[in-house]
């Protein structure tokens, strides 16, 4: 679980690093996202080893899906796949790949770790706090889009801390390379809300609209098209024997739980990034306003009503064709 360290040396000033450094040299220095291209310039000659944390939107297309054709990041995404090569199709994505040059341009033998989204404790943008403050607020119904089927990769923090330990016990197998790295098991959204919902025992109406009528469910969308965001991490699995320490089920449940005990303040920092408005008004006039659409669907009678296929032998299937079978 999460901890802090008792002793943090904090350099704020961006000009002060080597000063902050002084003479000191270092077995290994693991740098994440935020100073990161100033950092590996400041460790040049004072390391032996440079693990850095990258992200995911390095990808072309992670922010920009219109960028395929048809529209939609390639799943899985391996770390062989194009990276954002030009800044017009995403300035973010861009300079997340520049950072990753300049890295391996100062240390050649550096490990990278590209993250996906992160959750947890502590997270600065807790999606899940859609969720928990639903719940926490009681209330009867939560909007979904597309059925909440949409799919992206996430990590539990201690997934990914034990991603990047792995590199640090395996330099020779790590050395020079670029991992992706998430939890194994990839949920979707409404499988993420139904295990937030059991955790807190909590039952509602989950309410799945288009994802164009789903207004209130953009901050769990977080992007304006439902395709999918899924990365592969087989190389990961492969090279350092990663697996996941944390199920994500467990791990999603600890999230929620931790949630309610430490609430992000109302309208407060977490809010206004997850961009949430928490307008429950507005959302029960859309689903009052869904609710009357479809039911004023008229009844369409087909001459022969489409099945599933011979192939589809689940529930409303195909029933067997002899009861000599067994």
């Amino acid at each position: 679980m999460a901890e802090e360290s008792s002793y943090i040396n904090h350099d704020y000033r961006r000009c002060s690093g080597k000063h902050a450094i002084g003479n000191q040299t270092f077995d290994l220095c693991i740098s994440a996202y935020g100073r990161l291209r100033r950092i590996a310039e400041l460790m040049v000659g004072r390391i032996g080893r440079f693990i850095s944390v990258g992200g995911a939107p390095a990808y072309r297309g992670y922010m920009n899906p219109a960028l395929f054709k048809p529209p939609g990041l390639p799943v899985p995404t391996s770390e062989e796949a194009p990276l954002v090569e030009v800044e017009q199709e995403d300035v973010k994505g861009w300079r997340i790949v520049q950072t990753e040059e300049i890295v391996f341009k100062y240390h050649p033998t550096a490990t990278h770790f590209r993250y996906p989204f992160v959750y947890g404790p502590y997270q600065l943008l807790p999606r899940e706090w859609c969720v928990v403050r639903r719940i926490l607020d009681k209330r009867p119904h939560i909007i979904v889009p597309d059925d909440g089927l949409i799919m992206y990769t996430f990590g539990y923090a201690g997934n990914l801390a034990h991603a990047v330990l792995l590199a640090v016990d395996k330099p020779e197998k790590s050395a020079g390379q670029v991992f992706n790295c998430g939890d194994e098991r990839v949920l979707s959204l409404r499988q993420v809300i139904e295990i937030i919902s059991s955790a807190l025992e909590h039952e509602w109406e989950i309410i799945s609209m288009p994802s164009q009528l789903a207004i209130p469910a953009r901050p769990m969308m977080m992007q304006p098209v439902t395709t999918h965001r899924i990365l592969n991490i087989a190389k990961i699995q492969r090279e350092l024997g990663y697996h996941d320490v944390v199920d994500p089920a467990d791990a999603l449940t600890h999230t929620a739980k931790w949630l309610v005990d430490h609430p992000p303040k109302t309208g407060g920092q977490e809010e206004t990034l997850l961009q949430d408005p928490f307008d429950y008004h507005a959302e029960d006039q859309l689903i009052v306003a869904w609710k009357k659409l479809t039911k004023s669907m008229p009844k369409i009678t087909f001459k022969q009503e489409p099945g599933f296929g011979v192939y589809y032998s689940g529930p409303g299937g195909r029933y067997k064709s002899s009861d000599q079978f067994k």
